[in-house]
């Protein structure tokens, strides 16, 4: 069974719940956290001013997240407001916890997201996974989750599920890694190899990573479509707020948009894909580079003391990510463009050549580009949160896991 273009899938946020009673008191005690997330300390009677609910049916609710762990009172509100003070109210610091893992060519990283969005545990391992059995890789990542969730134990926090982000396609199972081209894999089912004993989710990196800059960016857009580039180079569309998968989960596929259909030929199997223009490697090879471990720090500092081989080959990949973007943004017609993952932070000199190859061949007026304060945490960031979203947009499922 294929997956909906828009996204039913185990890192949507804002699941449907269903429409009985019991669904009516879940969907509340969502809007209730979602309320105090966003714009606590609140107390009780400005909780129910923003949902619309009684003050009583919101002290019920109140009451049933504080027992359940999820919130916590931090006294009286603070003097100078009309009537009687109420008791301010703040998502708990300890709890359940969101563990993000990301998958990448060259690195292995997991972080531990509380209900407030804080980073509270974080551990990287780095190396390349490229050509690589799978099995050694998962088993390392899987010593690096138990490590975060052992520290964030310490923290008094307690893992609600993992959610991995990877470099590939992935199954609407969000389980089974289809195709990675860069580090060799396909039709491998993530779950028996990572034994954490977490609810576990699988997604493609840049999905992620747009659901973080929807999430955590600066006033980001309801519709853009997100770029994320590093060896490789992941696309995904955000639509009104909501990531726009494919048919089978496959769209955002941006990296083998053919720029040039004779040029060399791609790990995907064809020729001339944005990845052998735009990539990491492929912009190293265009300066006359050695790869290092710290690839896009050798180009920035390279561009910024003026090495001309280097900007050369900036520019060029920006001309790439241009002439790819172009589709895109004809097709789609986005708010936006947002340019995450390691080359965000060569924005300065891939910039100029992209935006004008969208200035010279887009419809109408060129769409804006913006580059995310995010750079390469998106994609970890974005799986982490997932998991900690999913506890606010169901939070009585963690009273009946307890």
């Amino acid at each position: 069974m294929t997956a909906p273009l828009h996204e039913a899938h185990p890192t949507s946020p804002g699941r449907r719940l269903p429409d009985t009673q019991a669904g009516m008191r879940r969907r509340n005690l969502a809007r209730v956290m979602h309320a105090v997330g966003a714009d606590g300390p609140l107390s009780r009677a400005a909780i129910a001013s923003r949902i619309g609910l009684t003050r009583a049916a919101v002290s019920t609710l109140v009451d049933e997240l504080i027992r359940t762990g999820l919130l916590e009172e931090l006294g009286p509100e603070r003097p100078g407001r009309v009537g009687r003070p109420g008791s301010a109210l703040t998502v708990s610091g300890r709890g359940p916890a969101g563990i993000g893992a990301e998958i990448g060519v060259d690195h292995l990283a997991v972080c531990a997201v509380d209900l407030r969005g804080e980073v509270r545990a974080r551990a990287v391992r780095h190396g390349t996974n490229r050509g690589r059995p799978a099995e050694p890789v998962l088993g390392e990542l899987t010593a690096l989750v138990g490590q975060v969730v052992t520290e964030a134990e310490r923290e008094g926090l307690w893992a609600a599920g993992l959610a991995v982000a990877v470099p590939g396609l992935v199954a609407p199972d969000a389980r089974t890694v289809v195709r990675a081209p860069n580090l060799g894999w396909r039709e491998l089912d993530l779950a028996p190899l990572l034994p954490t004993g977490l609810p576990l989710t699988v997604d493609n990196e840049a999905n992620f990573g747009s659901l973080a800059e929807l999430w955590l960016g600066d006033d980001a857009p309801r519709n853009f479509l997100h770029v994320s580039a590093e060896i490789g180079i992941g696309g995904a569309l955000v639509v009104d707020g909501r990531l726009l998968r494919g048919t089978r989960g496959f769209a955002g596929e941006l990296g083998h948009v053919p720029v040039r259909p004779e040029g060399p030929a791609c790990v995907c199997g064809g020729r001339g894909c944005l990845e052998q223009y735009a990539g990491e490697e492929a912009v190293l090879r265009a300066a006359g580079l050695e790869p290092r471990e710290d690839r896009v720090g050798l180009l920035g500092e390279r561009a910024a003391a003026g090495d001309a081989e280097v900007r050369r080959a900036l520019r060029g990949a920006g001309t790439a990510l241009g002439i790819a973007l172009t589709g895109a943004v004809n097709l789609l017609d986005p708010e936006a463009v947002v340019l995450g993952g390691a080359l965000s932070g060569l924005a300065p000199w891939l910039l100029p050549s992209l935006e004008q190859e969208l200035e010279r061949r887009t419809a109408g007026s060129a769409c804006p580009v913006t580059v995310s304060r995010l750079g390469p945490q998106g994609p970890l960031l974005g799986a982490a949160h997932s998991v900690a979203r999913a506890v606010l947009d169901d939070p009585a499922a963690v009273a009946e896991r307890g």
